[in-house]
């Protein structure tokens, strides 16, 4: 049985991926907070419990802030004294208020950071001894296809920018402990995440029919796809990956965005 932590797991695309995590038999503890955060609609965890009780599997969901490192040593504690071992760790858990330089204010500029940068910090730093101690382990890291900049989203790319580079350097760092470090962006426009939804004004339909290039599925990526690559990301199948990115959707980097279609 692998054990996984999912932070921000209990909405959007947090919830797929706990849900599909423990669809396969990880066992999951999903954690987040019960209050909406600034441009987003996720909050609660009644929807992940629902989802995970109509997929048939089960997980531990707690409440727990990512940015507060007493509360994510209580999640390891949790997740170590009830299951023994920490096999997985997705940093999942982000905001991403839209602004340029000018239009962000510094205490938004500091929140995005202190979830999106020290999260992945504190949690990779609170779950990597047991994972270098077990003789390995992976971590997932989801970024953006803003960290390679895009218009609007100042604070919210510098954040997903150190996302990239803060994942090799920790696949560097833990080559030899046998921890992979990879990270996986949902990208292609249209997938519908609290986020992307909260922007919106938390209105889904303005969201969905605004156009999007999609994948080359021919439809927009959903949470689910996205979880298929961190579930393939986190398995003995990807024993041989790390320090790198698996773009989910096509071309949220160098390349994009998708021309319209002729």
């Amino acid at each position: 049985m692998s054990v996984v932590i999912v932070t921000g797991g209990t909405f959007g695309l947090g919830q797929a991926i706990t849900v599909e995590l423990a669809r396969r038999g990880h066992q999951v503890v999903a954690f987040g907070l019960a209050q909406a955060q600034v441009s987003s609609t996720a909050q609660g965890i009644d929807s992940v419990l629902k989802e995970l009780e109509r997929a048939g599997c089960k997980a531990d969901v707690l409440e727990a802030d990512v940015s507060n490192a007493a509360d994510v040593q209580r999640v390891v504690d949790h997740t170590v004294s009830r299951y023994g071992a920490i096999h997985g760790l997705v940093n999942n858990a982000a905001i991403g208020p839209l602004g340029t330089v000018l239009t962000t204010e510094e205490p938004v500029f500091q929140k995005i950071l202190d979830v999106n940068v020290k999260g992945t910090y504190l949690m990779s730093r609170a779950a990597l001894p047991h994972m270098v101690r077990a003789g390995g382990g992976a971590i997932v890291n989801i970024g953006s296809g803003a960290g390679y900049g895009k218009p609007n989203m100042a604070a919210y790319a510098a954040s997903k920018g150190a996302i990239v580079a803060l994942s090799m350097a920790m696949a560097y760092d833990h080559f030899h402990d046998r921890v992979r470090v990879n990270v996986a962006i949902p990208g292609g426009g249209g997938i519908v995440s609290g986020m992307s939804v909260g922007r919106f004004g938390g209105n889904v339909d303005a969201f969905v029919r605004k156009p999007a290039p999609g994948t080359a599925a021919g439809r927009p990526a959903t949470g689910r796809d996205l979880a298929n690559a961190v579930a393939f990301l986190l398995s003995d199948e990807a024993a041989a990956i790390s320090g790198t990115v698996i773009d989910v959707g096509c071309f949220a980097h160098q390349g994009g965005p998708v021309p319209p279609k002729p």
